[in-house]
């Protein structure tokens, strides 16, 4: 059985995060605090690892995970074209909770399932996150519960749904504390399109609502978030 480790422990924290370190290189899933939600990580670069994360939620590969990264430099080296606009978006909310969808790197080996050529890419505003990922390097990191079930705020949540499928649970705490909850509001992150933007055929596109709001985004890029009845987009998208 999978023991979760309470990172507010020092002892716990160096125990808990080289036992991650080293599930992830054995390409296997490990759940992670972030600043929105927990979610369980694996290596981006392993597919086998990709699809244990897959099925271990429940989803196909019709519905690929987000990519989470160490830092902003990481952006330029996995999407083939990063727009002002992006550049813009990703200094006024990283690290935090905004995922933007850009066209992949053409020379990226890796499999996250059916992405049609693009990556879903974010830095958490967590410590714990961002110090596994600057030793790992990017992780898929999907949103630790089953298909069809809330979002894991805490890693026992993550752990009652998940169970042993994870070799890690990193315990930090209650997750999402840093933003205003909202009854009946996603609380996890804003997902942004674009795609369109960086080939210059559209403008962004929110896909899901979440905690950075649209209102949030318009301030930074004006007119290149397209309006609000051009935004809406299946929620699995």
């Amino acid at each position: 059985m999978a023991t979760i480790y309470d990172c507010s422990v020092e002892s716990d924290l160096l125990t808990g995060m080289r036992l991650a370190r080293a599930a992830i290189g054995r390409g296997e899933l490990v759940v992670i605090p972030t600043d929105t939600v927990y979610g369980v990580a694996a290596d981006a670069f392993s597919p086998a690892a990709v699809q244990r994360l897959l099925d271990a939620k429940g989803r196909g590969r019709q519905s690929p995970p987000p990519v989470l990264v160490p830092g902003i430099p990481t952006l330029a080296a996995l999407a083939e074209h990063v727009p002002a606009e992006v550049d813009a978006l990703v200094q006024a909310f990283w690290p935090g909770g905004l995922t933007i969808v850009l066209p992949a790197a053409p020379s990226l080996v890796w499999d996250l399932g059916e992405t049609r050529g693009t990556v879903a890419l974010r830095m958490p505003q967590d410590r714990i996150a961002l110090e596994l990922l600057s030793e790992t390097g990017p992780l898929a990191v999907s949103s630790a519960n089953l298909t069809g079930h809330p979002a894991a705020r805490t890693a026992a949540e993550a752990e009652g749904m998940l169970g042993d499928s994870i070799s890690v649970y990193l315990d930090g705490g209650e997750a999402g504390t840093g933003y205003e909850r909202v009854e009946g509001k996603d609380s996890s992150s804003t997902i942004v399109d674009a795609t369109a933007l960086a080939s210059g055929s559209g403008k962004l596109r929110i896909l899901r609502h979440g905690v950075i709001s649209a209102d949030q985004l318009r301030e930074v890029v004006g007119d290149a978030l397209a309006d609000p009845e051009q935004a809406e987009t299946p929620s699995d998208a």
